[in-house]
């Protein structure tokens, strides 16, 4: 049976994630950006938190492990670094699985945001949960690796089928579209700009976006090769518009 995915916005810009298992209802949070409102939409649906799966150590992503896991009792699973801010009840890294009920997620290493950045990958039903490595038309900043390490972690999940559905941890949409359309004027992106800014205007999300999207339009997977991405990243790093 499927993993049913509940997405919803939390503090400015970040989305927090539950997933459940169909087969078994075992449930799981990807990261914890906001405790309270977390728990809220847990309540409302009367789900039974059994996991805090984390990405990694940044605090809109693991700040709310202690308030949820207080509360619930839930495991806390992440990569080593997340115990910068929080205990971890199991430490995981590349190709390690975590199980939700029956749904399997491989974990993959997408270091580069921050040194130990995971991401959850759920082949069955083509899901990834990718944190702060990939953006929808974007990536996220090197605050920790090098260049080299996060195209190879992009390159990781570029690798990933093509109809996957990539669930990136905040709605950076409109400003990603903004600095690609200053690298390329063509067709292709320029129709995808226009309906990210026209959903945008309409209140709606821009995440979940697919693997197959990314490749086609998003600057940074277009790079081909980590010098040239690097220079893509220096150029987002100081852009204006």
């Amino acid at each position: 049976m499927p993993l049913t995915v509940r997405q919803f916005p939390c503090l400015s810009d970040n989305y927090g994630f539950l997933v459940r298992d169909e087969a078994t209802g075992k449930t799981a949070c990807i990261d914890t950006p906001d405790a309270s409102v977390i728990l809220k939409e847990l309540e409302v649906l009367g789900w039974t938190l059994d996991l805090i799966l984390n990405t990694h150590w940044h605090p809109d992503h693991a700040g709310g492990n202690a308030e949820i896991r207080s509360a619930t009792g839930a495991t806390v699973v992440g990569p080593a670094e997340v115990e910068r801010i929080s205990p971890v009840d199991r430490k995981v890294g590349d190709g390690d699985v975590v199980e939700v009920g029956e749904t399997r997620l491989r974990v993959i290493d997408t270091g580069g945001h921050t040194l130990g950045h995971i991401t959850y990958f759920d082949p069955a039903d083509r899901i990834a949960f990718v944190g702060d490595t990939l953006f929808a038309l974007g990536c996220g900043r090197l605050f920790e690796g090098t260049p080299e390490q996060m195209w190879t972690s992009l390159s990781r999940l570029a690798d990933l089928p093509d109809d996957t559905a990539v669930y990136c941890a905040h709605e950076y949409t409109a400003s990603n579209a903004r600095f690609a359309l200053s690298l390329d004027d063509g067709p292709a992106l320029k129709a995808r700009a226009a309906e990210i800014f026209a959903a945008r205007e309409r209140g709606e999300p821009t995440v979940p976006t697919t693997i197959a999207r990314e490749k086609a339009t998003n600057p940074f997977l277009l790079a081909g090769s980590a010098a040239r991405f690097a220079e893509v990243r220096a150029a987002k790093d100081v852009f204006k518009g």
